[in-house]
């Protein structure tokens, strides 16, 4: 894909090339996958990759489990906590304050039914048509097994970033650099700031979880793209253009 200050070609499998004024990169990201004897079998029985099942309805009175130990996770078991019966961070490392933010970190401190197991890793699952239990081990200890109504697993995801041009700016994961961050870490090229979800590409903007900085949820992203199509006929209308792309 090639790029400029006002256009942009699009090359299609088959050779094929689009020419366009505006591009909106919503390609998403590969989730880490977990392994554990029958994860795999109770996807979306039960276990989930991300929190984007993580709603009221789903985690009142539950017993909820939670892989990870990163701000999503942390944000993910607050949340959980408010309508779950007890919510579980399983973490490998030993100390949940190195991989996240310490004020998530003093949030979960003060919810009494949210605990934390270091150095715990699952060895699998089990249930018949959907999750029921959950069998974890903790360094040098005698593997543990329990009832478990949901279980997240957020253990990191893949942004697949590379096709992208290399003019268009990313963190050191492949995500995306959008708005604000784009003004702080590169060299804008236009007159004016970026808008809010544009690239440092001007007229290419992104939303979803490929984003860099974006909760990892369904609703978020949904809105995102929503607010995307606003910031296109903004921009078309700085190149005396008001027709969509």
């Amino acid at each position: 894909m090639s790029h400029s200050r006002t256009a942009g070609t699009i090359q299609l499998d088959g050779d094929e090339h689009i020419s366009t004024k505006t591009v909106v990169l919503t390609t998403g990201v590969e989730w880490r996958f977990l392994e554990g004897e029958g994860v795999n079998r109770l996807l979306g029985k039960g276990v989930f990759y991300g929190s984007a099942g993580a709603e009221p309805s789903n985690v009142s009175g539950k017993d909820v489990f939670i892989v990870g130990g990163g701000n999503s996770a942390g944000q993910a078991a607050v949340f959980s906590a408010n309508y779950a019966r007890s919510v579980t961070l399983l973490i490998r490392g030993d100390n949940l304050g190195e991989s996240m933010s310490q004020y998530l970190v003093k949030q979960i401190a003060s919810k009494t039914n949210i605990f934390v197991e270091t150095s715990t890793h699952i060895l699998s699952v089990s249930g018949e048509t959907r999750l029921k239990h959950i069998c974890t081990v903790c360094h040098g200890e005698e593997p543990l097994a329990r009832e478990a109504d949901v279980l997240y697993v957020m253990i990191g995801a893949k942004a697949s970033t590379n096709w992208l041009p290399r003019e268009l700016k990313r963190d050191e994961q492949g995500f995306v650099y959008t708005g604000r961050d784009v003004s702080k870490l590169t060299n804008w090229p236009a007159s004016r700031l970026p808008f809010h979800l544009e690239t440092s590409l001007a007229g290419f903007f992104c939303a979803g979880d490929v984003r860099h900085g974006s909760i990892k949820r369904v609703s978020s992203a949904v809105g995102e793209g929503s607010m995307t199509i606003s910031f296109i006929h903004q921009f078309l209308a700085l190149q005396g253009d008001a027709e969509l792309p």
